[in-house]
């Protein structure tokens, strides 16, 4: 009778429940008993019968109730697991495994939002036999993220200059920076906005008298409308500002490396390869060196080199002063019971490049991997070619990134084939380092950075300006704990997601120094766990606040510790 009744209503709710690691299920249910959410009532049924009504759970029937329980719940996570698989259009499985001729490395997506280096069109021939092999390494510019972002270090902190913070109402906070160079008769200014920082240089006899703060600020930014700065007298500023300036700036790289075999079409198949064959070992070798994770003191870039919880060993390499770590997919742990491999996804579909190296003819499908950060994908296939016994081996490379990631270099060879290993580890490590610099000017991430900017801003004013305040003897201000704004530059360069992490932990700081109280979502909403490493936290919570519901609902990674 009650059954007949919960069929009866239409588009009723029912109560959310999550089995295993595939998330809740909260559906509308329909009035008839053949619809996909049928199962779901039966489910309901079980949990929520009476017990006076019904006999006890463990009973004579429950062997065949069980029965039935577990066979609804094996196909409820099976259609969880479907709307989460990107598999490869059907339309091309089936004639691909049959074309015997070379492919490319990358095929775009059927709903396009790719670019495809190079495009399709170009590579007729491709022929290994060619005598044009990549360009010159030395050709080979690493990309600065932020070009300014160390003229404050380098002009300013050697230098005797003065600071000033002011809160604009149009423009929010702004912190001016002002050194005379005497020796060379110019004066330097700094104006940190929410948006960016303007860098000036003036001649100091342009102006009769020194001018003040306000028109300083008004020659670099029109938009300018206050009327006075104050002045910090804070005896640690520099090291604040120093801070701020250079937390776009790090030396430490994290990249994904996916091993695709040949006849491979969905992400489950590439993501649960666990043996690695001796080209691939090889290739390996050309990006780094395999280290040991127990007791690394390197930069760890999220992996776990205490408990081996992340595996026992990684690919590690230093390359022009930066560091970099890879999350090989066949390195991370490999569970068993999971087709998904979330273990290894919660690495690499939290990286925002990664590395495909392909064995056989089978091309990557520019989605094929699901995660709303990865932005790039640099593919590399072993081609064949008459003289490998003598020569060695030889790489053929394609990229393909989203569309509103900006071009970058080194531009790909013509032909895209690469005979050296030197020469192929300089491409390629160039390559990463510079396509995760550009994807960051990509809508998704311009906009979280600047979230980030303006939070780090915010907070470096505030604390300025009150511990100005308190140096000045305001006995309306007590002496407030340092906050984690102060730290030196090397502790908070971990990398884009440290620094968003950061910006929303200082700014919480900031605001209790000056007795504002946090915002509670409510009493059940949990803090977000931080962990020391800049690579490791859980940002769910923030993504779905800076990006918004709707553009988290594809997500099929779980956005956790990197």
């Amino acid at each position: 009778m009650e059954r007949e009744k919960r069929n009866d209503i239409s588009f009723s709710r029912k109560r959310s429940f999550t089995f295993g690691a595939y998330g809740g299920v909260d559906r509308f249910t329909c009035g008839d008993d053949m619809r996909p959410e049928a199962a779901e009532d039966k489910i309901l049924d079980i949990l929520d019968s009476p017990t006076s009504d019904s006999k006890p759970f463990l009973s004579s029937s429950s062997n065949q109730r069980d029965t039935e329980l577990f066979e609804i719940i094996e196909k409820l996570q099976g259609s969880r697991i479907d709307e989460q698989r990107c598999e490869f259009p059907l339309p091309l499985k089936s004639p691909l495994l049959t074309v015997s001729s070379d492919l490319p490395l990358i095929l775009p997506s059927k709903l396009g939002g790719y670019w495809i280096d190079p495009p399709l069109e170009r590579l007729v021939d491709v022929s290994p036999t060619s005598s044009h092999h990549g360009l010159d390494p030395e050709s080979y510019d690493i990309m600065e993220r932020d070009g300014e972002a160390k003229i404050y270090s380098e002009f300013f902190r050697s230098r005797y200059h003065h600071s000033f913070t002011a809160m604009d109402p149009s423009l929010g906070p702004l912190v001016l920076s002002v050194c005379l160079e005497e020796e060379e008769n110019k004066m330097r200014v700094i104006l940190r906005m929410k948006e960016c920082s303007l860098h000036g240089v003036f001649s100091v006899s342009l102006f009769s008298n020194i001018p003040s703060a306000v028109e300083l600020a008004k020659m670099l930014c029109d938009k300018v409308t206050i009327s006075k700065f104050d002045v910090v007298s804070y005896l640690k500023a520099p090291e604040h500002i120093t801070t701020f300036d250079e937390h776009r700036v790090s030396p430490n790289f994290k990249f994904g490396v996916l091993y695709q075999k040949a006849g491979q079409f969905t992400e489950e198949e590439i993501l649960s390869n666990n043996m690695e064959s001796e080209e691939f070992k090889e290739f390996l070798s050309i990006l780094g060196d395999t280290i040991q994770l127990q007791g690394f003191t390197g930069f760890r870039g999220g992996l776990d080199v205490c408990h081996g919880q992340t595996g026992s060993e990684a690919i590690f390499t230093s390359f022009h002063g930066r560091q970099i770590m890879f999350h090989v997919a066949t390195k991370l742990p490999y569970t068993e019971s999971d087709p998904q491999q979330l273990q290894r996804k919660r690495h690499i579909g939290n990286d925002i490049v990664a590395l495909v190296y392909q064995e056989g003819q089978t091309p990557f499908l520019c989605d094929i991997i699901k995660s709303h950060f990865l932005h790039c994908f640099l593919v590399v296939r072993r081609v064949q070619r008459e003289e490998e016994e003598a020569g060695g081996a030889a790489y053929q490379v394609s990229v393909t990134a989203r569309e509103d990631v900006p071009p970058f270099g080194p531009v790909l060879p013509d032909p895209p084939i690469f005979t050296d290993r030197l020469q192929l580890r300089e491409f390629l490590l160039t390559k990463l380092i510079n396509a995760e610099i550009s994807c960051y000017k990509a809508e998704q991430f311009s906009r979280l950075e600047l979230r980030t900017r303006s939070s780090l801003l915010e907070s470096l004013q505030t604390e300025l300006f009150t511990r100005s305040q308190c140096m000045m003897g305001d006995p309306s201000l007590a002496a407030v704990p340092t906050s984690e704004g102060g730290r030196g530059a090397s502790e908070g360069s971990g990398g884009f997601i440290e620094n968003f992490k950061r910006a929303i932990r200082v700014r919480s700081h900031s605001f209790e120094t000056l007795g504002v109280p946090r915002k509670n979502a409510g009493s059940t909403s949990q803090k977000p766990k931080i962990e020391k490493d800049g690579d490791s936290d859980k940002l769910s919570g923030f993504l779905s606040d800076s990006l918004g519901a709707s553009e988290l609902k594809d997500q099929a990674s779980p956005q956790e510790e990197t």
